[in-house]
């Protein structure tokens, strides 16, 4: 089946913003950790390299710097632009990070405008608008049923809704997709709750109880309430 063309993900786009009206608004420019929020992950588009090393270091100054210089040099690399608003929300800076990733949907080819729509939907899941995280999250997903990103966020984001049978399926199709994690490695996460969330339930998927129990105790003290409910459902069961 072909990729969807770029201009053709205008209409769920819209049906999302849509979404997100009926859930109160637009996001506020100066965000702080919302007890409804949902954290779920962000990708990074761009190569292992300096910038990204800096990233997932914690040297969001030092990241956005090489980024802008990627961009100085040539302003079409989206890849760049999409990790560059990764650093941004990273740093809380939602509205700046949605600018940017706004942009690499316009501009962007089909796996580009699939990156930005994961972290676009991860910014509106942050804010609690779990409605439109999971328009983007699908739009995302259809555009290129093949890449495990889309699988691994609409698992998390299931689980967090009280769907485990349907996170946990989520998830086995994500590490089908991803037999060797590259996939994940092109994770990164804005909350620590995030990567516990997903390494609890790889271990379901996977049939690593250990592993699995580990994390979810983990998340039982979380600070977002839909974690700990998420994780208080395993750790109750028989």
């Amino acid at each position: 089946m072909p990729l969807p063309h770029p201009r053709r993900l205008q209409a769920p786009i819209a049906l999302a913003a849509l979404l997100l009206g009926a859930c109160g608004g637009q996001v506020d420019a100066q965000p702080r950790l919302r007890a409804e929020g949902t954290p779920v992950m962000a990708t990074l588009a761009g190569a292992a390299g300096q910038a990204t090393d800096r990233l997932r270091s914690g040297d969001l100054a030092g990241a956005r710097a090489l980024f802008e210089s990627a961009l100085a040099e040539d302003p079409d690399r989206l890849a760049a632009l999409n990790d560059l608003a990764v650093s941004y929300y990273l740093d809380g800076r939602f509205e700046a990070a949605r600018q940017l990733l706004d942009e690499v949907v316009a501009r962007g080819d089909s796996p580009e405008q699939q990156t930005a729509l994961l972290n676009l939907g991860e910014l509106y899941a942050l804010e609690g608008y779990v409605s439109a995280a999971q328009a983007h999250f699908e739009t995302a997903r259809d555009i290129d049923p093949t890449r495990p990103g889309p699988f691994y966020a609409l698992g998390l984001l299931a689980d967090m809704r009280g769907l485990p049978a349907a996170a946990l399926g989520d998830v086995r199709e994500a590490l089908r997709l991803d037999p060797v994690g590259a996939g994940r490695n092109a994770l990164a996460f804005v909350y620590p709750e995030e990567r516990t969330h997903l390494e609890a339930l790889v271990g379901e998927a996977l049939g690593d109880r250990e592993l699995a129990a580990a994390r979810w105790r983990e998340l039982g003290s979380a600070r977002f309430p839909a974690l700990t409910a998420a994780a208080q459902r395993p750790l109750e069961a028989p």
